[in-house]
């Protein structure tokens, strides 16, 4: 079981890679969109052929990018998992992606099913309805050049996973003699290519279940509505010290779950990947699909990161005794503005989920509170993070169409909720936040930033006894030998937030978003960057 909950947190930690990449581009795709809408810019600027041009050409790279999806994931998926030689596995995640959809597309192509057969229009000549006809279309897409199932992202981690576990098996084979050549990672493709095709055959035969069992899933969250989006929020935050979100996210991001629409006779899956194509192809989806899928997505969280955290930020550092105030000040400053701009919450988060399960539920509650009502109100944000940057781009400069002004509206009723609420309960319950622990358990003082990687080192048990580090938005994760040798008063003095220990060899230390240079620091000193 330990085992297992280790290699779900991997997993996890593999999503990282293509969803900062997919929120980026996001960005990037919402200021196109903006500059492209005449209420916005004015019709003069949009009428400039060179201005629009180049936001063309930006729309078009961000849609080559959403549209590979699944290919990105594979890699991801293999890179993630993978206990050695990456770099192969992210080359046989590729191979194994395309060979597992060369035998879907040759088990299809047995039952008489190719793009032109399944085009609506030979549909309704083979005696379908017209919905029936353009529903059962949308089933199939080209992907890579390959007519295969419209899986989504959900195709690409099934082979991305498959890879990575011939991989972990494979890649110290050694051969006969005569043939060493192709032993050891070499071997890794050569088996890819011929256990990969096999499994797509399976999977053509047995997808139709899976995706009538993902539509019915997606129908009931469907016929909840604001409801789902509640369970959403709740379960989100729910499993932040976990750090198993990251699955629930892309679940519902990527999959019928989402939502499904269609566009161009192409079956468009999952809440990110529908408000993405509406971006790309402006009017393709009515406003109430797009609406449908946006609130399982940035909208819900912008009035608890923008407002309730920060606040509850303030009732923290007005709660900590006053010797320890200034300390708790540039603690909590630094993360409450982290999450205003850019709805990244763990830093401020670990403050108090681990020491009291009232306020970590309360704010569970609150955030899933907010989804449900985001959704009441009709809005239509979308994006993964939910700080400023995404109220901005998506919200105000999408026009009065996403209603972006009722997150400010319940933000600013969600101040004093989270104010009087966590000063009540830190107050009542005794609750000890920063600044109001007890004195043999007071937070010791943050060593230097030179000796900094060496007190990380020293704090995980040393250099013997770390296995491998990584790190994804704002943890350091490292597998370690011993999980006894790890000394969380230790990591604390390097500036940790907060240590999580999620199976008997994973530990995660939460630093928040400047844990990319924290991790790489670590990996030179051990001599593995």
């Amino acid at each position: 079981m330990k085992s297992l909950a280790s290699q779900i947190h991997a997993f996890g930690k593999a999503l990282m890679m293509p969803i900062s990449v997919i929120a980026a581009a996001g960005i990037f795709l919402g200021l196109a969109a903006a500059m492209q809408n005449p209420a916005i810019t004015g019709d003069a600027f949009a009428n400039l052929q060179v201005p629009q041009l180049i936001i063309g050409f930006i729309r078009k790279v961000a849609g080559a990018l959403f549209a590979n999806l699944p290919l990105f994931f594979a890699v991801a998926s293999a890179i993630g998992l993978a206990k050695a030689e990456k770099p192969t596995a992210a080359f046989a995640a590729v191979i194994g992606y395309i060979a597992m959809n060369v035998g879907i597309s040759a088990t299809l192509a047995s039952k008489g099913l190719t793009a032109a057969t399944t085009t609506p229009e030979a549909l309704q000549k083979a005696g379908m309805d017209q919905t029936a006809a353009m529903m059962t279309s949308a089933e199939y897409i080209d992907m890579l050049g390959i007519f295969t199932y419209n899986m989504s992202v959900l195709g690409g981690v099934i082979a991305g996973l498959i890879t990575v576990l011939l991989h972990n098996r494979f890649y110290t084979q050694q051969l006969p003699t005569a043939i060493s050549f192709f032993g050891g990672r070499r071997f890794v493709p050569i088996v890819t290519v011929v256990v990969l095709p096999l499994i797509g055959v399976l999977l053509a035969l047995i997808w139709p279940t899976i995706g009538e069992g993902i539509a019915w899933v997606g129908l009931m969250i469907g016929k909840s509505g604001q409801y789902g989006a509640f369970l959403l929020g709740t379960s989100e935050r729910l499993l932040i010290p976990t750090g198993l979100h990251h699955i629930l996210n892309e679940t519902v991001r990527f999959t019928p779950i989402g939502g499904m629409a269609t566009v161009d006779g192409q079956s468009i899956v999952g809440a990110l990947n529908i408000f993405n194509t509406s971006l790309t192809h402006p009017g393709a989806i009515p406003d109430e699909t797009v609406r449908g899928a946006t609130q399982f997505l940035a909208q819900g969280k912008i009035p608890v990161m923008m407002f309730g955290l920060p606040a509850a930020a303030l009732a923290i550092y007005h709660t900590a005794r006053p010797e320890h105030k200034q300390r708790v000040k540039a603690l909590v400053l630094a993360a409450a503005l982290t999450s205003f701009t850019t709805g990244i919450t763990e830093p401020l988060e670990f403050c108090f989920i681990f020491v009291s399960p009232v306020l970590y539920i309360l704010h569970a509650l609150l955030t899933g509170l907010s989804f449900m009502l985001m959704s009441m109100l009709q809005l239509m944000i979308g994006n993964v993070q939910g700080g400023a940057i995404d109220l901005v781009v998506f919200g105000i400069l999408g026009g009065s169409k996403t209603h972006w002004w009722w997150t400010i509206v319940l933000g600013v009723i969600y101040v004093p909720i989270y104010y009087y609420g966590f000063r009540f309960v830190i107050t009542r319950m005794r609750v000890e936040t920063p600044g109001r622990e007890s004195d043999e358990e007071q937070k010791p003082e943050l060593v230097a930033a030179d000796e900094r990687t060496k007190v990380i080192i020293s704090g995980l048990g040393g250099e013997a006894n770390i296995e491998d580090v990584d790190c994804c938005f704002t943890r350091l994760r490292v597998r370690v030998k011993q999980m006894n040798e790890v000394v969380d008063q230790t990591l604390l003095t390097t500036g940790a937030n907060g240590i999580n220990r999620v199976s008997e060899h994973d530990v995660q230390v939460i630093y928040g978003p400047q844990v990319e240079k924290i991790a790489n620091d670590v990996k030179t000193a051990l001599g593995v960057a």
